[in-house]
């Protein structure tokens, strides 16, 4: 039987760090499904999940653990279940000003419609006429099917307004209800 690994990596970045995580996933016969990694002020930084027979499970958590003495912190989960049923795949994207607070007040909005965040990807760029901070932030959301879709994009536009951003959602291509 599978079991799914959900590991996140912090240490100083250096060259080997993703190698050594997939040495110990090699090792144990685990397979690397996904992950995103990314290099923090001066930090590595990462998200993966590995798939490994339950049998060999307790060996690559001992051999993961192991990383610290290379100073890459390992912190692992088991998997758990998948998406409830009946949620759809909508994307969220965000453009405006830099200002502390875009993530929180965005995320509010959607935690009181129940949607839940899958993937946020944000940054901070200069603005190519005004070299002002700009903030991006892309978003797959799962919404509740039974959510009413109209009022968590008004209630996310008149946020927008509010903060001064360009907001954009938009039901994925597969937004079908996931049963």
């Amino acid at each position: 039987m599978k079991t799914s690994l959900i590991l996140t990596l912090i240490g100083p970045d250096r060259p080997g760090l993703v190698n050594a995580v997939a040495a110990c996933a090699g090792q144990c016969g685990a397979n690397w499904m996904e992950s995103r990694m990314s290099h923090l002020a001066g930090q590595f930084a990462g998200v993966v999940r590995l798939e490994v027979d339950a049998a060999a499970r307790d060996a690559l958590e001992v051999a993961l653990r192991g990383l610290a003495s290379e100073g890459l912190h390992v912190a692992i989960a088991r998997g758990g279940e998948r998406a409830p049923a009946g949620m759809r795949r909508v994307s969220l994207d965000l453009v405006g000003h830099d200002r502390p607070g875009i993530v929180r007040e965005i995320s509010t909005v959607l935690a009181r419609h129940g949607v839940s965040i899958e993937v946020l990807e944000t940054s901070c760029e200069s603005a190519s006429m005004s070299g002002e901070p700009l903030f991006r932030a892309h978003a797959e959301l799962m919404v509740p099917g039974v959510a009413d879709l109209a009022a968590i994009r008004a209630d996310l536009e008149a946020l927008a307004n509010e903060l001064m951003v360009d907001l954009a959602l938009d039901e994925a291509p597969d937004a079908a209800v996931v049963a």
